[in-house]
């Protein structure tokens, strides 16, 4: 259902009002009807499948994460390596 104009003229003359009002208020309001528009399009861009450019990047925690987990299997394999070594070491007749 669309707007009058006298409806539409009163909806702006109260949101400048508003906005002269209490300023910081305006600017949340506007973070959130921020926030949800893009979260609508995110939504949006998912239901239709997106494109391979649309897809994000990974974030930085969960490269730091990646990277953690390859040290630890690294120095675990270093470790089982170093011990196999030795006992074959051990295992020679000198």
């Amino acid at each position: 259902m669309a707007w009058s104009q006298d409806e539409e003229r009163m909806l702006l003359q109260i949101e400048r009002y508003l906005i002269d009002e209490d300023p910081r208020l305006a600017a949340r309001l506007e973070s959130f009807n921020e926030r949800v528009q893009r979260r609508e399009n995110d939504r949006r861009r998912r239901e239709t499948g997106g494109t391979a450019r649309s897809r994000r990047r990974p974030r930085r925690s969960t490269i730091v994460i990646l990277v953690s987990w390859m040290l630890i299997v690294t120095l675990l394999a270093m470790l089982l390596v170093m011990i196999l070594q030795q006992g074959a070491a051990s295992a020679l007749p000198l």
